[in-house]
């Protein structure tokens, strides 16, 4: 399964997201630390649930890196996250 999907199967599974995007954004970054041929290693996530309603910024970020997994966070080079509730 692609990382992208992994991510998305997730993140939908822990917070029910009214609204969850996953881009690959690794093309952007050929010839920078931690691309991969191929892909895979610079994502962006805009999430917006009802799961984050009065959770600081850190807290949200801290459940969604939980979300996804050690495994899964430490095998990406970068994750942007955008969060709202």
């Amino acid at each position: 399964m692609a990382v992208a999907d992994q991510i998305h199967e997730r993140l939908d599974a822990a917070f029910s997201p009214r609204e969850l995007r996953v881009v690959d954004e690794s093309e952007k970054h050929r010839g920078h630390a931690g691309y991969r041929e191929g892909g895979e290693s610079h994502f962006q996530v805009t999430i917006a649930a009802e799961a984050f309603k009065g959770m600081s910024r850190i807290a949200r970020h801290r459940a969604i890196h939980e979300a996804l997994g050690k495994e899964l966070v430490t095998s990406i080079h970068a994750l942007g996250i955008s969060v709202s509730d």
